[in-house]
């Protein structure tokens, strides 16, 4: 997955696309990891647009964020930290370690600048993942260049050898150990690839879960003395009733935004191109309209004030400001990466900015 400016990108693109798509994000990710808060950083590196937005009680440097899915191990926070983006999630993680499904498991769709994945929370496990999180230095290197330090998303999901009945007790495992370390936590209930997992966005599942993870939270936040923000991450195919639902249930549970969208299942967009019927979520460019009338929908069903986080098929400034105009207060991208390169966090950044200032 290339990720250096588009002066480099250029360059790099067709010698990354040469390879398997999860191959090329390895070596991409290894390099980021072997390079961030090196000089060598100065190859992705880019000044930070300033655009505070407060949200949930978080002050957002900037309304452009990393989506998850990428960096599974937070392996490299800085490296993100360095393009410019206002926050980052990184994740989903598991309580124990899982390889995921069997590969080959990503395809590129370069004619729709799309994904299809199924990697199945493939991830090194709570354990690692945090000793990650704990060697991250964006938050110091941030207050030390006078700045407010990017934001840090954690997002948790459940263990594809779990039982559905008992994926409440992952999801609480996995609270209990980031919460300390996470300026917000995200709950994945939408990902395609793990077997039953978006049965949890039905009525009495997502009711029953986010109640027991409410619960959790105020257990840890009266130990701690620190309130993490919760937001929920869910699917584009679903109906407006289904929104309007899973939209009562956030705000009658006290969770602090909601995350929309996940991947699709839907194929029409990519009919006939080659791997379009590969089994997976579909991201990039064809999710794009699904997300923003996902992002319409809760905004009209929780009304003004309440956190979205827009995020499928940003591939452009344009793209942003659509979200915006949906319903979402901020943003997040990922397969804009794959196809754009981190020039693309500017551009989106600059153009929220622009259309604040023109407002």
């Amino acid at each position: 997955m290339p990720l250096l400016p588009s002066s480099l990108y250029g360059l790099a693109r067709p010698f990354l696309f040469g390879f398997d798509p999860e191959h090329a994000h390895e070596l991409t990710l290894d390099g980021l990891a072997r390079t961030q808060n090196t000089p060598l950083a100065c190859a992705y590196a880019a000044s930070r647009v300033e655009d505070p937005v407060t949200l949930a009680g978080l002050q957002f440097p900037n309304r452009v964020g990393l989506a998850a899915g990428l960096d599974k191990n937070a392996r490299c926070i800085d490296a993100f930290a360095a393009m410019g983006f206002g926050f980052v999630e990184v994740g989903t993680v598991t309580p124990k370690a899982q390889p995921g499904n069997p590969k080959p498991r990503m395809f590129r769709l370069p004619q729709r600048d799309a994904l299809i994945n199924r990697l199945g929370f493939n991830n090194e496990g709570l354990d690692a993942f945090l000793a990650n999180v704990q060697k991250a230095r964006f938050r110091k290197n941030g207050s030390s260049a006078g700045k407010k330090p990017m934001l840090l998303g954690l997002n948790i999901g459940k263990n594809a050898s779990t039982p559905i009945e008992r994926a409440v007790d992952d999801y609480v495992a996995c609270l209990d150990g980031v919460y300390a370390h996470a300026d917000y936590v995200t709950i994945n209930i939408s990902s395609p690839n793990t077997a039953n997992l978006r049965t949890l966005q039905s009525d009495e599942a997502l009711d029953a879960l986010l109640g027991a993870i409410a619960e959790r939270r105020q257990v840890l936040a009266d130990r701690g003395g620190k309130r993490v923000p919760l937001f929920v991450k869910i699917a584009p195919d679903l109906d407006e009733s289904q929104v309007a639902v899973i939209a009562a249930t956030l705000q009658r549970h006290g969770m602090d935004g909601v995350i929309a969208t996940n991947t699709t299942l839907a194929r029409d967009a990519v009919a006939g191109l080659p791997h379009a019927d590969e089994a997976g979520g579909l991201s990039g460019a064809p999710v794009r309209e699904a997300s923003n009338r996902v992002i319409a929908q809760l905004r009209a069903a929780l009304g003004a004030g309440f956190p979205i986080v827009g995020v499928g098929g940003i591939l452009s400034g344009a793209d942003a400001k659509a979200k915006i105009a949906a319903g979402a207060d901020v943003v997040q991208i990922y397969t804009g990466l794959i196809y754009r390169g981190p020039a693309l966090v500017r551009e989106a950044a600059q153009a929220l900015l622009q259309a604040r200032s023109a407002a």
